[in-house]
């Protein structure tokens, strides 16, 4: 699909629902405006909705905002609206014909399919698909994009799993989760891997622990009744942070290639100590903004939780007895992802006291204040020792870093699986979080901590740190 004279036919299924005009429409009107895309690409959208072809794309411009009416025009002409259920295998058939139509004889059709649907509709829709013969590859290659949530638990997500590769082969299917193309967070491993200086002290003997933060100041905002059936640990935890966990704790992969860089991510996972619903009490904190039941789509005394931290171990060579403690949570004092690094302190104290409350940290910033941050322990001017933290930073430069759909969006286009999660990937990081689910929803257990809105969060959760360690977070270096 990289031969840019290719057709290529992007179907949008779920075409009327917010994520296709805050997220896919700017995403892919932006690539064509900047010549990322073949020649030949053009877009689909599938919905039940009453659009015309027209209602459509001024559906899809209110999501693009203000731009030149002549690149508006040149991205308009390739949008076409399709009017059916996605999950209507004749509906599907009609589409797969109207596609068929626009090539030429010869020409490869060449396509990919985004489901930016409820997950609930991805069983039927993969099956409506595949039974009106829109997957099959004999005129062209066929890639499905498939939205987070990929599953409830590890037996949902492993019961998709298998339906998936009963219609698709795993190279067909790209597991989107939009962190994942973050620039911030691809630069996790051009940090680790293209400098020298890292790799002798990334590992056990060195680092005391690690700790990953997804921090947001606002609260549910409107989404209370999707948010209510999820909760932190679904919404943000499985997915986004577990990833990051990855990509901070992987080895060294042989090549670039993606089964290479993925293959590692896998092993980490999978050494991930397996705990039972009982454990996961002790290593867990959980907790829930004050004025949430207030929330419209919140069930009445809802013991869902929208701040969570949990305590993991990896129990492999490179990583053995050090905590990583991931934690999210909404309506808190700011707005940030981070990953923070503290090492040992020295063995031996030379230097007073005062050294001892100041072991190096690294604090990588996803968003928003993308950048690194490094703390060491310098001599301040002047006569005897007298020790002050000091930083080294880097931040990226405003306006260069690309929207992570675009990025993502682009790969599935050429193929580039790199950054999209595996069905192995997935349904390790369920069977890590899923004795947590159990804990909280079932045992109703830990306590449920209330906090306030625009607080740190529970208080509690500082102590599932253990040994005196604080959070760490970027404003504190």
């Amino acid at each position: 699909m990289a031969d840019r004279n290719s057709r290529v036919t992007v179907v949008i299924l779920g075409a009327s629902g917010d994520l296709t005009q805050r997220k896919l429409g700017p995403a892919f009107f932006n690539l064509l405006d900047s010549g990322a895309l073949p020649d030949l690409c053009s877009f689909i959208g599938v919905a039940r909705s009453d659009y015309s072809d027209d209602r459509f794309r001024n559906y899809l411009r209110k999501g693009v905002g203000e731009v030149k009416n002549s690149s508006w025009e040149a991205f308009a002409a390739r949008v076409s609206y399709f009017r059916g259920s996605s999950t209507d295998a004749t509906a599907m058939k009609i589409m797969d014909a109207q596609i068929s139509a626009r090539c030429s004889e010869g020409q490869a059709d060449n396509r990919v399919y985004h489901l930016a649907l409820k997950p609930s509709l991805y069983r039927d829709t993969l099956t409506a698909l595949a039974e009106s013969g829109s997957l099959d590859e004999s005129s062209g290659t066929r890639r499905v994009v498939i939205e987070k949530p990929f599953g409830t638990d590890y037996k949902s997500a492993r019961e998709l799993n298998s339906l998936v590769h009963s219609l698709l082969s795993e190279d067909q299917v790209f597991r989107i989760d939009h962190y994942l193309g973050k620039d911030t967070v691809q630069n996790i491993l051009v940090f680790r891997f293209a400098n020298t200086i890292f790799e002798p002290v990334w590992n056990r003997n060195y680092i005391d622990h690690v700790q990953i933060s997804a921090l947001e100041d606002l609260g549910v905002e409107g989404r209370g009744a999707f948010y209510d059936g999820a909760g932190v640990l679904r919404d943000m935890v499985q997915s986004h942070l577990m990833h990051l966990m990855a990509l901070v704790a992987m080895e060294p992969p042989v090549s670039s290639a993606a089964d290479a860089l993925r293959n590692e991510k896998s092993k980490v996972l999978s050494a991930v100590r397996q705990i039972d619903s009982k454990s996961a009490i002790d290593n867990s904190v959980r907790g829930q903004y004050e004025g949430y039941l207030d929330e419209p789509g919140v069930e009445a005394g809802s013991p869902t939780a929208t701040f969570g931290a949990i305590r993991l171990f990896i129990d492999n060579w490179r990583w053995q007895g050090v905590p990583f403690i991931l934690r999210s949570g909404k309506a808190l004092n700011r707005k940030t992802t981070e990953i923070a690094i503290e090492f040992q302190r020295p063995p031996q104290s030379l230097f007073g006291v005062t050294s001892d409350l100041m072991p190096n940290r690294l604090n990588i910033s996803i968003q928003p204040d993308e950048g690194v941050h490094i703390r060491f322990v310098n001599k301040t001017p002047g006569s005897g020792n007298r020790l002050a933290a000091e930083s080294l930073n880097f931040h990226f430069p405003s306006g260069v870093i690309r929207d992570a759909y675009e990025r993502l969006l682009l790969d599935a286009i050429e193929g580039d699986a790199t950054h999209f999660n595996r069905d192995d990937e997935i349904e390790f990081s369920w069977k890590i979080i899923d004795p947590f689910i159990e804990s909280w929803i079932e045992r109703n257990q830990p306590a449920l901590h209330k906090y306030e809105v625009g607080s740190s969060g529970p208080p509690a959760a500082e102590k599932l740190l253990g040994n005196g360690r604080t959070w760490m977070l970027t404003d504190d270096i």
